[in-house]
């Protein structure tokens, strides 16, 4: 039987990086982003037209979106880009899915929440987004939902990886530079390791399940206490000063808590998520490129 295909957005950012090394023994993956590069296409997903010829083209049985706009702070000055590549390409992708037959799996983000809840969020719990940026990614859920004949929407959060900018490597290369750390203690999510997700997100599609799935590591922390881990991973004897939000104001609300639980994993075909900080553990001793 030869490989099934499988279209990939966003091939080049720290999931799709990740998704693509996941899926390729097995699947034909045709890798695609904003930009070409060695063994990846071109294909600007806020480019409707470009996007339904792609998918008529190559007529996948899969497509999975990791493309999007993540600037959070920034698109509350750019909410017509945010809108464009968050919510209005993914619908472009459902329907043209829905076209040929296709399963779209579409990444998604805990920003969805409000944060007003104290205990995780489950996939049923109602949505409430507080920016321009959260906004743009439950109208694509939405979208998807409303267009995609079959879908899966994977919801993560706090994403940190081998590749890109993260948090951890932002936190070491200030404590090497000697810089102040302050960092927000109110705010408590789950620091998620990007190649955990692309596992899950293989997993997903060999069981065949569908709908709205959590995919978080385990365990919860805030921001304070992230930072902390990492230096204490990396040796670095800087000292972190929790602060509060109120003192770090940015332009795009966060939601002060949004620990997602993955109750539909749970449910079906197991939580396979390791807690965060095993996932940490196994993450530092491999980060050999400069920190970002």
């Amino acid at each position: 039987m030869p490989p099934r295909k499988v279209l990939l957005t966003g091939a080049l950012g720290m999931l799709g990086r990740r998704v693509r090394e996941r899926l390729a023994p097995d699947w034909d993956v045709v890798a695609t982003a904003h930009s070409a590069a060695e063994g990846v296409r071109a294909l600007d997903v806020g480019d409707e037209a470009a996007v339904r010829e792609c998918v008529r083209g190559l007529r996948p049985g899969v497509v999975v979106n990791c493309a999007g706009y993540t600037a959070v702070d920034r698109a509350e000055s750019e909410p017509d880009l945010a809108w464009r590549i968050n919510a209005t390409a993914p619908g472009t992708l459902a329907e043209a899915c829905a076209e040929v037959g296709a399963l779209v799996v579409h990444v998604s983000s805990d920003f969805v929440f409000d944060g007003t809840k104290r205990t995780p969020y489950v996939e049923t719990d109602a949505t409430n987004p507080l920016s321009s940026y959260a906004r743009s990614k439950e109208a694509g859920e939405r979208f998807v939902r409303e267009r995609a004949s079959r879908h899966v929407i994977v919801r993560t959060q706090w994403l940190y990886g081998p590749d890109g900018k993260h948090f951890p490597g932002t936190i070491r290369r200030l404590a090497r530079e000697g810089k102040p750390l302050r960092v927000v203690d109110d705010q408590t999510g789950v620091p998620t390791y990007a190649p955990d997700v692309a596992a899950a997100i293989g997993r997903i599609l060999e069981t065949g399940l569908n709908g709205t799935i959590h995919v978080a590591n385990r365990g919860q922390a805030t921001w304070c206490e992230f930072a902390r881990a990492v230096l204490a991973r990396a040796g670095e004897g800087a000292t972190v000063t929790p602060i509060t939000t109120a003192e770090f104001p940015t332009p795009a609300r966060r939601p002060a808590y949004s620990v997602l639980r993955n109750a539909v994993l749970e449910a079906t075909i197991g939580d396979t998520m390791r807690p965060w900080e095993e996932a940490l553990a196994a993450f530092l001793p491999s980060t050999s490129k400069p920190a970002s």
